[in-house]
């Protein structure tokens, strides 16, 4: 099995490091990230200006770019064959309910599905990546079992708490939960005296009912979510063919 690695923290990342190291044993690896840190990217290309690509001792790719160019470029313009799978991560941090729809860790994944390879994003539940060791442990487990009985181009979403490898709950299938209005942005100013804003946290979970990736990774599952990329709001699509009617 040929697999592609990527990332939104950085090929420096120990979650990226630890995710190769648990997958080069089953197979062959090729890790392609960005040069630093680009959380919360989503699934942004960079068109304003040409990335360059770097080769660091350990042989990981790193790009000047986003998560999405490391993809893009490394299917385009590195590999000499497609990989039958592409793996995100291991992010520090979650990326459930609505912050798939910011996640650099996520897009990278999508990237990879929109080329038509199955791809898997992996996150820890907490930053600071306590009980990586435990994630890195998962990711290998999951990709082991190919998802064979699912459909030739799945993306899958996946959350592990922080938590020692025999403490964890078993994997289970779960939807988005959401979250709160985002809290307001944090208003500062420069050196200069002129006024900057930060991007505040985001809001509080709104639904982590039973079924959600929130409600089971908080008993100590890991959460298996089934991504899709088709944004249509179907159950509108026959009313607004009416009033153009």
């Amino acid at each position: 099995m040929k697999i592609l690695i990527s990332n939104d923290d950085g090929y420096l990342a120990p979650g990226l490091i630890a995710l190769a190291d648990a997958l080069a044993p089953i197979a062959d690896i090729v890790v392609v990230a960005p040069d630093s840190n680009r959380s919360g990217s989503s699934n942004s290309l960079t068109l304003d200006r040409p990335l360059s690509v770097y080769q660091a001792s350990n042989g990981f790719y790193f790009i000047n770019g986003t998560p999405s160019d490391c993809v893009h470029i490394a299917l385009t313009g590195i590999m000499s064959s497609r990989p039958d799978l592409i793996v995100s991560g291991i992010n520090q941090g979650q990326n459930m309910g609505d912050d798939t729809l910011y996640s650099g860790t996520v897009a990278a994944a999508t990237e990879g599905h929109l080329f038509g390879i199955p791809a898997i994003a992996f996150s820890q539940l907490d930053k600071g990546w306590a009980e990586l060791k435990s994630a890195a442990r998962v990711a290998r487990d999951l990709v082991e079992r190919r998802f064979d009985t699912l459909s030739e181009n799945f993306l899958l979403n996946v959350n592990i708490p922080n938590l020692p490898y025999e403490q964890l709950k078993p994997a289970v299938a779960t939807r988005l939960g959401r979250r709160h209005q985002s809290e307001a942005v944090i208003k500062a100013q420069d050196p200069h005296g002129r006024d900057i804003y930060w991007i505040g946290p985001c809001g509080g979970q709104k639904d982590a009912g039973e079924g959600t990736d929130f409600h089971a990774t908080a008993l100590g599952h890991v959460s298996i979510t089934p991504l899709q990329i088709d944004l249509t709001q179907n159950a509108q699509l026959a009313a607004l063919k009416k009033v153009l009617a």
